[in-house]
């Protein structure tokens, strides 16, 4: 219940952030506008941004035919996780990673790349579907796909507020520090917001995932096997949309060091940690 509180804060927050640049933009008209297309940007991502993210990146659905190992072992861990049978998609990059969206459970879809897939043993690559089923069981899907389609959304109108200038409510420029220091921190604070929407469920869904699949080790090993692998694979598609970094299992975005601070996920080496305790309270 505290997590659902905290994301509602959190998104509730994003959309402030769309007045504040709508209020630089153009005074209170602007701020309502701003307002008026968070809330249809909500609604279009409640019923598109999974189709939105799918296309991004040129995924592929698969069935029993075309990819009977993951889309076999993706039916039998959705039964364990007492979920419906999600759709099942393939990109094809080899960059490792895997990603869910969806607006609930009956609408989910699980994406995986051919990377991943090449990299991991069939007993990892179990792991690694079980925590993607953790987040459509947990319902993480729907609020990642909405935060990474309004943060895109935000770092749009901020660009476009930096070319064209703000306006005041009586239509005189407003003050242009104050507008430039609003249109260079808007994303950042949108970011900022993800991260923390994103670090405590990825922790949560390591947990979910190691109890679906029994195996905590597993997804431990390919979490391992992931972040070594993923330095020097860049992820293009991720590149050119970050703001859907935090749906992945692992950051794919290629900055590292200060950039770190930023990112959506927690450390690898953290998240390695609680998955072999957890083996260990499991193992008795």
């Amino acid at each position: 219940m505290f997590n659902w509180l905290k994301t509602a804060v959190l998104m509730a927050a994003i959309v402030a952030l769309f007045g504040i640049i709508g209020a630089a933009l153009g005074g209170q008209s602007g701020m309502l506008l701003a307002l008026g297309f968070a809330l249809l940007m909500n609604l279009g991502a409640y019923w598109f941004s999974d189709k939105l993210v799918l296309r991004m990146y040129n995924a592929q659905q698969v069935d029993a035919s075309t990819a009977p190992e993951l889309f076999n072992m993706v039916k039998e861990l959705a039964d364990k996780a007492g979920i419906p049978m999600p759709r099942v998609y393939i990109i094809d990059d080899q960059a490792p990673n895997a990603f869910a969206t969806g607006r609930n459970p009956a609408n989910a879809a699980v994406a995986a790349t051919t990377g991943i897939m090449r990299l991991l043993s069939a007993r990892e690559m179990r792991g690694v579907m079980a925590h993607e089923l953790a987040h459509v069981a947990h319902r993480d899907i729907l609020i990642s796909t909405i935060s990474a389609t309004m943060a895109g959304a935000i770092s749009a109108l901020a660009n476009f507020a930096m070319l064209f200038g703000g306006r005041d409510s009586e239509g005189r420029p407003s003050n242009p520090i104050a507008s430039i220091a609003v249109m260079l921190l808007a994303p950042i604070a949108a970011s900022l917001i993800q991260m923390a929407i994103s670090r405590a469920r990825e922790f949560e869904a390591d947990r979910g995932g190691a109890e679906i699949s029994g195996d905590p080790l597993a997804l431990a090993s390919a979490l391992e096997k992931i972040d070594h692998f993923a330095r020097g694979v860049p992820f293009e598609a991720a590149e050119r949309h970050p703001e859907t970094a935090q749906m992945m299992i692992m950051n794919p975005l290629s900055a590292r060091g200060v950039a770190g601070l930023f990112s959506t996920h927690p450390a690898t080496e953290d998240r390695i940690a609680r998955l072999r305790e957890l083996a260990r309270a499991m193992n008795g």
